[in-house]
């Protein structure tokens, strides 16, 4: 029985020992993930000269008023317009990914419930195209925007959306583990159209799926700088982002007033986190588990 008592006492502290490591380790990478974005804030709060010359991870006493200097700067930057840059962002990035995850929930619902020859061929090509970098294709992809015409407007960062092949493959390996067929064919006795079974009775069940592939979306879609820059030609139609590239192209670059921008325009992102975090454990989780 003592010895019992003693390898359950050491077994405890072994736990123990191994529980701290993880701790400390998650605490460390924690760290690492907050200091660039807390970096970014304090420098918001100093002009240009003690940026350039100090590593400052502390705000400025009078911070309000250099922020205020800073802003006032922005405010006089004829190629920097927060209202128009956030607006431009906000339409891409809600309409992108209202696109993205609906229709990437309807076919990866079609993949999931109708039993069709070739239907393993086609889930492999959507898993292929997730491999194919966007450079590759971005010259071919400019030359049919600009035949249609859309050079320069919002449609070409819009429309694509709704082919996500990473999306598609999330949601349907969340649906192998949480729907169940039989619900559908319920559904289909009781007279329910297809449509009608899969906004009433699918979409309630996909709700932690899409709401983690939305996050992702929407801070890609927000965050993307390649693309707009290529595709929008007018100041008026350009996103927050790019407009905040362009104030580090001036001759004399104010990095306060820089880093003020790129703070402002990572404000919605969190607050958009914020609101849906919750759900991405939750989706992560039930996406990588196969009953």
């Amino acid at each position: 029985m003592a010895n019992n008592e003693v390898k359950l006492h050491s077994q405890s502290k072994q736990i123990a020992f191994e529980s701290s490591i993880v701790y400390i380790v998650v605490i460390f990478f924690a760290i690492l993930a907050i200091i660039p974005f807390w970096y970014m804030f304090m420098n918001a709060t100093w002009d240009s000269v003690h940026v350039q010359t100090h590593f400052l991870l502390y705000p400025k006493l009078d911070g309000f008023k250099s922020m205020r200097e800073n802003w006032a700067y922005l405010a006089n930057k004829a190629s920097f317009d927060f209202a128009i840059g956030f607006k431009n962002s906000a339409i891409i990035s809600v309409s992108s990914t209202i696109l993205t995850v609906y229709f990437s929930a309807l076919t990866a619902y079609g993949l999931t419930v109708y039993q069709f020859k070739g239907r393993k061929v086609i889930f492999a090509i959507i898993v292929g195209v997730m491999m194919v970098p966007t450079a590759v294709n971005i010259t071919g992809f400019y030359k049919l925007m600009d035949t249609l015409n859309l050079i320069g407007t919002k449609w070409p960062l819009i429309l694509p959306a709704i082919a996500a092949p990473s999306t598609v493959f999330f949601i349907k390996q969340y649906l192998d583990s949480s729907l169940s067929v039989e619900i559908i064919e319920a559904s289909r006795i009781d007279g329910a159209g297809e449509f009608f079974t899969f906004n009433k009775i699918c979409l309630p069940i996909m709700v932690p799926a899409i709401a983690t592939q939305a996050i992702f979306s929407f801070l890609g879609s927000w965050n993307n700088f390649f693309a707009p820059s290529i595709l929008l030609t007018s100041t008026d139609q350009k996103t927050l982002p790019l407009m905040v590239a362009l104030l580090s192209s001036d001759r004399v670059v104010q990095y306060g007033s820089v880093y003020l921008g790129l703070s402002a325009s990572v404000v919605p992102v969190i607050i958009v986190y914020i609101f849906l975090q919750r759900f991405i454990i939750q989706g992560v989780a039930a996406g990588g588990v196969k009953e």
